[in-house]
This record gives structure tokens, C-alpha cells and sequence, in this order.
């Protein structure tokens, strides 16, 4: 009886923050971006990778999408391009509240891997991998009355 007790004990807890372990790549692409970025959940963070060619924008959000402040924080980006094999480090500084910007001379393609490092003041550090490269509209998923004006057009009349 005593075991029963102490395993639904420590299975109650484990059930109650199941779902919060549950952030594959496909669950976090399928998720809405702000900012038209790709998500990826690490430990207690959502961050949200914006690249373009030569600047990244790096997002950090808790689980409920609350801004996490980044200030006295630090983090890099390692990009390596497959196709050319090459590799390069970028720092990324504090910026706004609760995102992180960095600047370098690179390229971006499809085949793009970004691995993100980030440590804030009295926290673990965590990185995330964003491969393939994948940005998205921003609020994916949801039509604007101009998507469906557009879409309109379109049709055979």
C-alpha cells in the first residue's frame, strides 16, 4: 500500500508536466511565430530564430509566450552551410527585452543548420537547432481579409 502511494506520488507530477516535455520540431513548427521566425522550445525557453542573410534575430519567450528579458545575457550562433561546407560564428548581444541580435557576413540557403547558445544572468545555458531553415508568414496559418480577397481573384469564374 505505502509503494502505491509514494508511485502515484511521483507519477502525478510527471503526468502534470508531460506535455511541456512534448516540444519536438514538428510540434514547435507547427506552432504561431510572432515575428515570422522558426520556434524551438530548450529547457525553459521558446526561442525564436528571424535569419536573413548577414543578421539574425533571436526571440526568448517562457512556455506561455511571456517575454523573457535578455539583458546581461549573452549568446552566439554557430551557421554552417552544408553546401559549401563552411562555417561561422556569430555573437549575439542583448537587445530590447527579451531578444537577442547579431550581425555577421553570411549566406543563407535551405540547407542552412543555425545552432543558438544562450546564457542569462543566474541561468543554465541551452542551445537549439534550427534545421532546415524554415521561416514562416508571420501569425501562419491565420488568413488576413486580403488572403481571401487574393484568393478570390484567383478562382475560376
Amino acid at each position: 500500500m505505502k509503494r502505491t502511494i509514494s508511485a502515484a506520488v511521483l507519477l502525478v507530477p510527471l503526468l502534470i508536466c508531460q506535455p511541456l516535455w512534448a516540444h519536438t520540431d514538428e510540434s514547435t513548427d507547427a506552432m504561431p511565430s510572432p515575428h515570422g521566425g522558426q520556434i524551438r522550445g530548450t529547457g525553459p525557453y521558446h526561442l525564436e530564430l528571424v535569419a536573413k542573410d548577414g543578421e539574425l534575430l533571436l526571440y526568448v519567450t517562457d512556455h506561455l509566450n511571456n517575454e523573457i528579458k535578455t539583458s546581461g545575457g549573452e549568446g552566439k550562433a554557430n551557421i554552417q552551410r552544408i553546401k559549401t561546407r563552411s562555417r561561422i560564428t556569430v555573437k549575439l548581444e542583448p537587445s530590447q527585452d527579451n531578444m537577442f541580435t547579431g550581425r555577421g557576413d553570411f549566406q543563407l540557403d535551405p540547407k542552412t543548420v543555425i545552432v543558438v547558445f544562450v546564457k542569462l544572468p543566474g541561468q543554465d545555458a541551452y542551445a537549439a537547432r534550427f534545421i532546415p531553415l524554415k521561416p514562416k508568414s508571420v501569425g501562419a496559418g491565420k488568413k488576413t481579409a486580403a488572403d481571401h480577397h487574393r484568393d478570390d481573384q484567383h478562382k475560376p469564374h
